[in-house]
This record gives C-alpha cells, sequence and structure tokens, in this order.
C-alpha cells in the first residue's frame, strides 16, 4: 500500500476535527463522529471554498424507504434535494419473480441495472410491444406515457430508475390495479364485454410491488403484436460498449447518438482510479445529476461570483451539479470510483477546461492567469478532454 493511500485511510478513520492550520477549533461534541467522517470537507471545508452554495448532496440511505411484499423502493426528489429540479431518482429492489406491477408515468424513465436480472415490457402508442431481459449494466428508457413493467428474475435486482422531472414521485404512479379499483365494475364490463361478476376477484387496492413466480425463458413472454415490435429498443447495453480510455480512467457515454429511444436523458458511466480524478470542465446543456457506484469521492463547485463548495460523497449518494457550474471529482479512495452523470437532455456535452485553455492563444492565457511555464508547456499537451 502506498503511504498516499494509507495516508487517506488513517485520516478517514480518525476523529475529524473542524481545524484548518490555523482556524476553527475542535468539536467536543455531541456529534455524529460517522457521518464527519464521511464528510470531512463539509465539517473542515478547504480554504478555497466561499460562499452560500447550496446543498448539493443526499444519500439514498437517509430517504424513506417503502417496504412492499416483493421489494422496496426510495427516492430523491426536489423534497430531499431541492436543488436538483431536474431529475429525480429512485433505487428500487425486486425480490425472485416480484413484479413492479403495470403502470405508466407522466416523466419519461431511465434506468441502470446495478444488481442481478429482470424481466422489462412495454406497449407503445401504435400498438407495438417490447420484452427483453436486462443484467447488470445494462439501461432502459421508456418514454412519457408508454406502459411498461418490471420484474425480477432468478436473484432479483437493484435498479436505479431516473425521471426527467425534479418533482416526480414514484408514489404517484398511473397503475393498473389502482385505475381498475376505482372504475365501477358495470363500467370495467361494458368495457371487455363480459359480466360484473368477472371482476369479483380484482384487488381492491394497488399492488405496486408484488410478489410472483419467476418467469420462464423469454421465448416464453413474447406475445405477437399485429403492427410488431417497437421499432426502437428500449434497452441498451452500457457495459458493452468500447470504454474511452483515459490516464485517469474510463468514460462510457450513452445518449440519442446510440440508444436513439432516449430523447430526455443522456448519460455518462465514469470510472476513476484511485488518486486520479474527473478534470476540471462545466456542461454546457442542461444541470447534472450524479449516483455514486462505488468508491469515495470530493467535489468542489464553483458557481461563479466568488462562490465554490466542497463535497464527498460514497455509494448510494446523490450529488448535483447546477446549470454551467465548474467543478471536478476526485477519487479519495483505495479503489476505483464508479459513478453515474445523467442529463434532462437528448446529447451529452462537455467543456474541459484544459482543452478550453490550450485552444486559446498562450499570450491571451498568460496575460490573464500569469502562468508558470511549466503550467503552459503542460496545457499544450492538453488539447483533448481527459478524465
Amino acid at each position: 500500500m502506498s503511504a498516499s493511500v494509507q495516508h487517506r485511510r488513517d485520516k478517514m478513520n480518525a476523529v475529524p476535527q473542524p481545524v484548518r492550520e490555523n482556524v476553527g477549533g475542535t468539536d467536543p461534541g455531541p456529534r455524529n463522529i460517522p457521518l464527519d467522517q464521511q464528510n470531512p470537507d463539509m465539517l473542515t471545508p478547504p480554504g478555497t471554498d466561499s460562499g452560500t452554495l447550496p446543498n448539493l448532496k443526499f444519500s439514498f440511505g437517509i430517504a424513506h424507504n417503502r417496504l412492499d411484499t416483493g421489494g422496496w423502493a426510495r427516492e430523491v426528489t426536489v423534497r430531499e434535494l431541492p436543488i436538483a429540479t431536474t431529475i429525480a431518482g429512485v433505487n428500487m429492489r425486486l425480490n425472485p419473480g416480484s413484479i413492479r406491477e403495470l403502470h405508466w408515468h407522466k416523466e419519461a424513465e431511465w434506468s441502470y441495472m446495478l444488481d442481478g436480472r429482470a424481466r422489462i415490457t412495454a406497449v407503445d402508442q401504435d400498438g407495438r410491444n417490447f420484452v427483453d431481459d436486462v443484467g447488470v449494466g445494462d439501461l432502459w428508457y421508456f418514454p412519457a406515457g408508454i406502459p411498461h413493467s418490471i420484474q425480477g428474475l432468478g436473484e432479483g435486482c437493484e435498479f436505479l430508475l431516473a425521471f426527467d422531472n425534479g418533482s416526480f414521485s414514484e408514489n404517484s404512479t398511473f397503475l393498473i390495479s389502482d385505475w381498475l379499483a376505482h372504475t365501477p365494475k358495470q363500467v370495467l364490463a361494458k368495457n371487455f364485454g363480459v359480466a360484473e361478476s368477472d371482476f369479483a376477484t380484482l384487488p381492491a387496492r394497488e399492488l405496486y410491488i408484488f410478489q410472483s413466480s419467476v418467469p420462464g425463458p423469454l421465448s416464453s413472454d413474447k406475445v405477437a403484436a399485429p403492427a410488431g415490435s417497437v421499432p426502437q429498443t428500449f434497452s441498451h447495453h452500457m457495459l458493452a460498449q468500447e470504454p474511452v480510455r483515459c490516464k485517469g480512467g474510463t468514460v462510457r457515454i450513452t445518449d440519442s447518438r446510440n440508444f436513439p429511444v432516449s430523447k430526455t436523458i443522456a448519460a455518462a458511466l465514469v470510472e476513476i482510479e484511485p488518486g486520479a480524478m474527473r478534470e476540471l470542465h462545466w456542461h454546457p446543456n442542461n444541470d447534472e445529476w450524479q449516483y455514486y457506484i462505488a468508491g469515495r469521492g470530493r467535489m468542489t463547485v464553483f458557481a461563479s461570483s466568488g462562490q465554490a463548495r466542497t463535497f464527498d460523497y460514497q455509494a448510494g449518494d446523490v450529488g448535483y451539479v447546477p446549470f454551467a457550474m465548474g467543478h471536478y471529482i476526485e477519487n479519495t479512495g483505495d479503489t476505483t470510483l464508479r459513478f453515474l452523470e445523467l442529463f434532462k437532455s437528448d446529447h451529452y456535452a462537455d467543456i474541459s477546461l484544459n482543452q478550453w485553455m490550450a485552444l486559446t492563444p498562450p499570450k491571451l492565457i498568460q496575460a490573464h492567469l500569469h502562468l508558470d511555464q511549466k503550467v503552459m508547456r503542460a496545457l499544450r499537451k492538453e488539447k483533448s478532454p481527459v478524465v
């Protein structure tokens, strides 16, 4: 183990104090030491932090968890993270065979499979259907209003859902059982051309997530639709993409250019090696919603007007960067830092500070920043953005 890694590990295990050089003072308590250890840069912010930038972090670990017979679900919306107006996130677990019942939303649904496998189904407005099995690293996207379902396969599954509206709530979706429970049985009988008594066993309330049996092979759930299958697949194998390899890690970008149906959410899966960082940059198309999958990271967000704030992130945390604000993400642990960047957009876009400076006349840069010649020479090598 390197000395720097050991130093970081010792620092994480120590009892942190709000002291930086000759400012601050010890905190004798009462205090939540594990929380302070997870957020050392909030307890003792770097001297470069300034101003009153809003909170840009919320953990699924402290979100309300809704338990049901077939699994659980918890969400991070503007209620939990008020700054996150563009995207809301849901973390869901389905037990083997359990079903997130047939439903639809006013918002588009994007998802990343974190663990296990699931079967997804959908039908579009032209009567074309879709059935597929998805595993770890796979995505799906259902446009707003498209009815769909999710079912856990043999080992069950856990996944992240993202919706293109920060005010979305998973608890207010359109559910098939809820609709039929609130429709008079004589209306149902007229609609389906059967007797009212044929609906005697309908559920009295919504099912939401409920236990069922594990489905058979994918072929057994294929239903022939007169109009055929949907013209654009609703699933995508993100991990099968060849990553862009950089000196500090890798990135896989999925947006409407390689996943055409995904019109309102663009994504990047970023992996940063220990000691490396996602370089200083910003995004010119929309806010950034982040989900941390593994490892530990630190991010400082620059908000202009002399404002900057630093946050620490671990697996299960949500981060957020408002539109066009400059930031970086540094791996502060001793394992690979892996996280998703999501944007309410049909395409992924970023602007690298290194690249901007490298492609600007050197004398103009020098007039602004008075940089050492070593920095200027390093810039000339950085004409492509890096992780």
